[in-house]
C-alpha cells in the first residue's frame, strides 16, 4: 500500500469516527466503544476492496457485508453515508423513532445494509447462507461477516462455522473484532473464547491474523483471504476498544454508555486535531477517488 493511499484512508477513518461520536452524542444512546473498534476494517473494505454500487445498493453482483455485531452499527451507518449510500444528514436521525437508522441494522430499510443483525451469534449463519446462495447462482460475489469476540460464546456461531466448512464456502470471509470487551466487562473473564484460531482451524477454516487498526496489515489479511477459494477464511483482527478516542479507550465496563456532553466535545476536539495534522501532511494531494 503506497503512502498516499494509506494517509487518505486514515483521514477517512477520522471523519467516520467524528460522525460516530456525534451520532451517539445526539441520540444519547449507542455502543460507542464497539463502533470505534471496527472503523478501520469497515473503511478498508468499503473504499478499497468490496465491489459495490452506492447508487444501486441492491445490485445483484455486489459483495455483501453482514455486521453480526449489530450493536456497532453506528460505524456501519457512518461508513455507508460517507461512501454515498444515503445523505450524510441522515446520521443525525440515528435511533430516532421512524428513522431508517435504528439501534441495530435493518434490511431493506437502510440502503447499503445487507442483513438485519443484533441478535448475537446469528450473523455468521446468515452470511454462510448468502455465500452458498451466491455460489448456486454462479455469482462471483463474496460475503464478509464481522463478528464481535464476545459473540463467539454463542453455540450458533460454531454450528455455522461447521456448515460453512462442510460446503467449502471459499467466498465467505469472517472477521472477528478482537477488542476484548463485552457488555459487562472483559471477554476473557466472563467466558474465555481462546484458542480461537485453533477452534476455527479444527472446523476446517483457514485462519489469519491482523492488526485491526493498521491499513497495511488489514490489506494483507483481506488479500490473503480472498485468494483462497477452497475453504472459508476467518481473520482474527486484534483491536482496541474505543480506538481513536482517549476517553472511550479508558472505558472498561458498560461500553454501551454514551459520552456526556463535555466528554463528547473533548472527543471531537481530539479527532479534529488529528484531522488537521493529516491535512497539513497531505496538503496539495489530489482528492481520493478510487472506488472498486
Amino acid at each position: 500500500m503506497d503512502a498516499e493511499r494509506k494517509k487518505t484512508l486514515e483521514k477517512t477513518t477520522l471523519t467516520v469516527r467524528k460522525d460516530i461520536v456525534r451520532m451517539i452524542g445526539v441520540a444519547k444512546a449507542g455502543h460507542l466503544v464497539s463502533s470505534l473498534s471496527v472503523v478501520d476494517i469497515l473503511v478498508y473494505l468499503y473504499w478499497e476492496k468490496m465491489r459495490i454500487r452506492p447508487e444501486q445498493p441492491l445490485w445483484t453482483d455486489r459483495d455483501r457485508l453482514v455486521l453480526s455485531k449489530g450493536h456497532g452499527c453506528a460505524a456501519l451507518y457512518a461508513v455507508l453515508a460517507n461512501r454515498g449510500f444515503f445523505d450524510r444528514d441522515e446520521l443525525w436521525n440515528y435511533r430516532r423513532l421512524g428513522s431508517m437508522l435504528q439501534g441495530h441494522p435493518e434490511y431493506p430499510r437502510t440502503p447499503g445494509v445487507d442483513a438485519p443483525s443484533g441478535s448475537l451469534g446469528m450473523g455468521l449463519g446468515i452470511a454462510g447462507g448468502m455465500a452458498l446462495a451466491l455460489r448456486l447462482d454462479s455469482k462471483n460475489a463474496r460475503v464478509f461477516a464481522i463478528l464481535g469476540d464476545g459473540e463467539l460464546q454463542e453455540g450458533s456461531v460454531w454450528e455455522s462455522a461447521m456448515t460453512a466448512s462442510h460446503w467449502r464456502l471459499g467466498n465467505l470471509v469472517a472477521i472477528v473484532d478482537l477488542n476484548g470487551v463485552q457488555m459487562e466487562g472483559s471477554v476473557s473473564k466472563i467466558k474465555g473464547i481462546d484458542p480461537v484460531a485453533s477452534k476455527f482451524g479444527a472446523f476446517g477454516w483457514t485462519t489469519l491474523k491482523c492488526d485491526g487498526h493498521e491499513m497495511e496489515s488489514i490489506e494483507k489479511a483481506i488479500n490473503d483471504a480472498i485468494s483462497n477459494d477452497r475453504t472459508p477464511t476467518v481473520i482474527l483482527a486484534v483491536t482496541k476498544p474505543g480506538k481513536g478516542v482517549t476517553i472511550a479507550e479508558k472505558i472498561k465496563r458498560r461500553p454501551a454508555e454514551p459520552l456526556g456532553r463535555y466528554s463528547m466535545e473533548e472527543a471531537l476536539g481530539e479527532l479534529e486535531n488529528m484531522s488537521e495534522d493529516y491535512s497539513k501532511e497531505t496538503e496539495g494531494d489530489e482528492p481520493y477517488e478510487k472506488y472498486p
